[in-house]
């Protein structure tokens, strides 16, 4: 199940999150998204977890935990429908 960070610290790294994550279970994947041109991080992020009891665990404990001096808003993501242009 993938789920949503929102409300990072710039100084969280993607260590913390899956340290943070791995109390609950296996993490499969973390991804802090930033910046194409500068880098910084865009204050969210996206963890994977194989196990949907362990991922709806963590979202149900971790949802409001200050991490870094940030409470993190966490939540199951859903994917983005596909973006389809329309021509006229």
């Amino acid at each position: 199940m993938k789920i949503y960070v929102g409300n990072l610290s710039a100084q969280t790294m993607e260590d913390d999150l899956r340290q943070t994550f791995e109390v609950f279970g296996d993490v499969s994947g973390v991804n802090i998204t930033t910046e194409v041109f500068s880098g910084q991080c865009k204050r969210f992020g996206y963890v994977e977890m194989p196990s949907k009891f362990h991922a709806s665990a963590a979202i149900s404990e971790l949802n409001g935990l200050e991490l870094n001096g940030r409470r993190l808003s966490v939540f199951r993501a859903y994917p983005q429908p596909e973006y389809q242009p329309s021509y006229s």
